[in-house]
């Protein structure tokens, strides 16, 4: 096996959010190219996509040398995961070169492939270099946590939703546009979420993209849905990932402050297309991300 699991790299101790996630997303090796999801799977009714994707990324991580990182990833959401049974994760080693190494992994469940995810990898190297420009939008800190937004719309929230979203998380969103959940506006197909891991990292920590795939499946979806003022919580959405790709391009930490700047060119046909860049708060594009989900309209 190469690289070790996440709670022997963690050596942050108190956070409980943080270590639960970390039990969420680790991995128990089976053999060189096998592994098993290790606790019982996060989400409400499913599986959560960004907890298969960041586990399928980790899985193929643990195929290749400690000097390559990932630099993109394709996946596809097949079926909907069992929140009672663990994943299983098969790599399959499609090349290893000088530069790059290709990796394909199959997260089953129940003999049935739940994802697929095409990943490459990368030795550092350097390169023509340019960038778009990351917008002006107030600081993380002018911006108001989960809990804040929970309390400015606590009229309108059921109380099992205020205290599900006043409670910590090992990942702080912060949406530099307040808007209410369970009454959204319509709005322009576009919004910026800063982000990052509610704690801090040993400054040797090797998973920083995984963690990140995790949160980028968390806001991308919705944004969507904004041009038709509707929301996750709309009760006439079916609303699921269908298939979630990334490209990184300069390195980052997962616990310092992000900007995700998200996009929704186009809906049509039951499907969201949306599309992401994630910035340092210094300005540097560090990761592009592009999502299609299902929003289905259903009869209530």
């Amino acid at each position: 096996m190469i690289g070790a699991t996440m709670n022997q790299q963690d050596n942050s101790g108190g956070n409980q959010q943080l270590q639960q996630l970390y039990g969420h997303l680790d991995l128990e090796t089976v053999d060189d190219t096998l592994f098993r999801s290790q606790h019982r799977n996060e989400g409400w009714q499913r599986v959560f996509g960004g907890q298969v994707l960041a586990q399928a990324l980790l899985a193929a991580s643990r195929t290749v040398p400690s000097d390559r990182q990932p630099h993109s990833l394709h996946s596809y959401f097949l079926r909907p995961g069992d929140m009672d049974h663990p994943i299983i994760f098969k790599v399959e080693c499609l090349r290893d070169g000088k530069s790059f190494n290709t990796r394909r992994v199959s997260a089953m469940q129940h003999d049935e492939v739940i994802l697929n995810l095409a990943a490459s990898f990368q030795v550092s190297e350097p390169g023509l270099s340019h960038q778009s420009e990351m917008p002006q939008v107030p600081p993380p800190e002018q911006c108001l946590t989960r809990k804040q937004l929970a309390e400015k719309y606590s009229a309108s929230l059921p109380a099992g939703m205020l205290e599900r979203f006043s409670r910590p998380f090992a990942i702080d969103l912060r949406l530099v546009e307040p808007e209410n959940m369970l009454a959204p506006e319509k709005r322009p197909p576009n919004r910026s979420v800063w982000l990052k891991l509610n704690d801090e990292l040993p400054q040797d920590y090797p998973w920083h993209a995984h963690m990140l795939a995790y949160a980028s499946d968390m806001t991308i979806l919705e944004t969507s849905l904004r041009p038709h003022g509707l929301s996750l919580f709309s009760s006439q959405l079916q609303v699921a990932s269908l298939d979630h790709s990334m490209w990184f391009h300069r390195p980052f930490r997962i616990d310092e402050w992000l900007l995700y700047v998200q996009d929704s060119p186009s809906s049509a046909a039951g499907r969201g297309f949306s599309r992401g860049n994630i910035y340092r708060q210094n300005g540097e594009l560090v990761v592009s991300v592009a999502q299609e989900g299902l929003i289905r309209m259903r009869d209530v």
